[in-house]
């Protein structure tokens, strides 16, 4: 039996970070893993532009709640839950994900946790684990799952990789040309064509 691992932001909803730099007007605050595969890297850049700027917990929280799923989104989740159990594996934070995956019927979330003084500041972040999203996979596998997996980003290419079927969705030229070796598909009638194999 196939379980599927999905990313989140770019796989069925917008990247949160482009739309907060988009109703911010700050820029640097576009970077995502599409750009930067150090995560670390990444996340100790976003913290340090918010405290430069003044930027609090809820002024973010406030962009989410007007983000919507992608076109289609909602009814692929629902084709793909009628076929096997569906696990989003992300690198965003519960202090976000809340009224996204709410949108989106609710599947399991593993993701991460911010760090918040007591003035809504975002202070740090906590990896629930490091890799977790390769660990995801070999879990499952260890429970004698086998995996299908998709995402478009660097920070998804460990788990792809790990698992027995890994698929890049709507991926950025540059994952694409160093991860050659992975499928790609662009969109969800395609990726549900490659699913169809499997589940």
């Amino acid at each position: 039996m196939y379980v599927v691992c999905a990313d989140l932001e770019g796989v069925f909803v917008p990247e949160v970070w482009i739309n907060v730099a988009e109703k911010t007007g700050i820029p640097e605050l576009r970077f995502t893993t599409r750009d930067i595969s150090d995560y670390d890297v990444l996340m100790k850049q976003r913290i340090k532009i918010l405290s430069e700027k003044g930027l609090k917990l809820k002024d973010i929280q406030k962009v989410i709640a007007t983000i919507k799923p992608l076109d289609g989104a909602v009814e692929f989740i629902n084709w793909l839950r009628e076929k096997t159990q569906l696990i989003v594996v992300s690198d965003t934070f519960s202090q976000f994900a809340e009224p996204l995956i709410k949108q989106l019927g609710r599947p399991t979330l593993f993701c991460h946790n911010l760090v918040i003084d007591d003035e809504n500041n975002i202070i740090d972040y906590k990896l629930r684990q490091q890799d977790p999203k390769r660990k995801v996979v070999e879990a499952l596998q260890s429970l004698e799952y086998k995996v299908v997996a998709f995402g478009d980003s660097y920070n998804d290419v460990t788990m792809l990789q790990k698992a027995d079927v890994g698929i890049l969705f709507r991926p950025p030229q540059n994952v694409i040309d160093e991860f050659s070796q992975l499928p790609v598909t662009k969109n969800y009638k395609e990726l549900k064509a490659l699913l169809e194999k499997y589940l």
